[in-house]
Parts: C-alpha cells; sequence; structure tokens
C-alpha cells in the first residue's frame, strides 16, 4: 500500500485552488461538533468505495481527527483497486496545530 502523507498546510493549499475533494471520515457527531470547511463528511463506519463523494477532475483526500482512521480509507480504495493514495497526515489535530480555521 502508498499512502500519500499530506500536511495541513499542502491541504489548505490544495483546498484553496479547489483541486481536491476532502473526505472527514469521522463519525457523524465528530463532524458536527467541528470540521474543515468544505470536507465531506463520509464515516469510515459506512464506508462504501462505490460510493465514494468526489467531482470530475479532482483528487480524494481523506481526513479523519488524528490520522489512522484516513490511512485505514486509503487502504481499503487500494484494496479495491482504486488510485486514491493521499491523506491528510495528523488528522484534523495536525490541522489546528498548524492554526488553520475550522467551523462549529
Amino acid at each position: 500500500m502508498s499512502v500519500r502523507n499530506l500536511d495541513a498546510q499542502e491541504v489548505a493549499r490544495l483546498l484553496n485552488e479547489d483541486s481536491i475533494v476532502l473526505v472527514d471520515v469521522r463519525e457523524p457527531y465528530e463532524f458536527a461538533a467541528e470540521r474543515i470547511a468544505g470536507a465531506v463528511s463520509f464515516p469510515l463506519s459506512q464506508f462504501s468505495v462505490q460510493a465514494l463523494p468526489g467531482k470530475k477532475g479532482k483528487a480524494i483526500v481523506f481526513q479523519c481527527a488524528a490520522g489512522s482512521r484516513s490511512a485505514r480509507a486509503v487502504a481499503a480504495c487500494q484494496h479495491a483497486g482504486l488510485t486514491h493514495d493521499s491523506h491528510l497526515k495528523g488528522g484534523l489535530q495536525a490541522w489546528k496545530a498548524a492554526g488553520l480555521p475550522v467551523q462549529r
């Protein structure tokens, strides 16, 4: 499995460029409490590679609280033969540690 670890600044830049779909794999109550603006909720507990949200021409980047669930989402995609390989290393914790904003 090949996982591309993106840091918070890189994910922020890609979101700003509108070149990715940020898929938040945390549970709905976590997403409701705080989230990255523009992220799409798609909980790992209900994960289906066939139903992944996305937009043509945009890469998918997975995100969770600390990075482990998003890495599992990458693994599930690759196991299913998809090429998605990117996640936010350190998750929402790294995002906030970088001083980037969250929605509440």
